[in-house]
């Protein structure tokens, strides 16, 4: 356990700096798109401190964190919507793009392993940060599809456009699940 919660300190501290980063530059650029991705980020940062100041084993935590990753789907509407209407996304250079795909989907995999670990443990805490790291993963994957799209050529504004709808949804609704199950604090069977 003292090495998952010296990881989630260090998320922490990583989506503090990340948050902060993306909210001036999206003030500074005028990017609602950048904006409201530190907001996201910001809110998680939240979610986190609160899990991680928890000090006894209580529901509080799982059941905080629960309510809060459904907030949080505010802003990922928000930032749906920016991706369809206003801000396409910006276009990266191919190794940017295979650094950020291959950062997203080992975040990705690693969060569904260890959420999927978690189902052994006896903690709330624990089972709360791997909800919370999982929602964030699915939102960077969110992230990396919309910058992949304008990056690479092939599909036109429509087909981007529908491919943000359907992706950005997903995460929604998956990030929405995640928060649903913590507040009611049930766990979910993973049967591997």
């Amino acid at each position: 356990m003292d090495k998952t919660l010296k990881l989630a300190l260090l998320s922490l501290l990583f989506n503090a700096v990340f948050s902060v980063f993306h909210i001036v530059f999206g003030i500074t650029t005028y990017s609602w798109w950048l904006f409201t991705t530190g907001l996201y980020y910001a809110l998680l940062s939240l979610v986190r401190f609160v899990v991680l100041r928890t000090k006894k084993q209580n529901d509080f935590a799982t059941k905080f964190s629960g309510v809060m990753l459904m907030v949080l789907v505010l802003p990922l509407v928000g930032m749906v919507i920016l991706a369809v209407v206003r801000d396409r996304g910006f276009v990266l250079h191919k190794i940017v793009m295979i650094a950020m795909a291959t950062f997203s989907f080992t975040k990705i995999t690693l969060a569904i392993i260890n959420l999927i670990k978690s189902q052994k443990s006896l903690s709330a805490k624990l089972f709360a940060l791997r909800n919370i790291s999982l929602s964030e993963a699915c939102v960077s994957l969110f992230a990396l599809q919309r910058s992949m799209l304008v990056s690479f050529e092939g599909m036109t504004e429509i087909e981007i456009q529908i491919m943000n709808v359907a992706t950005g949804t997903a995460v929604c609704v998956i990030v929405f699940i995640l928060g649903l199950h913590l507040a009611k604090n049930k766990r979910p069977q993973f049967n591997i």
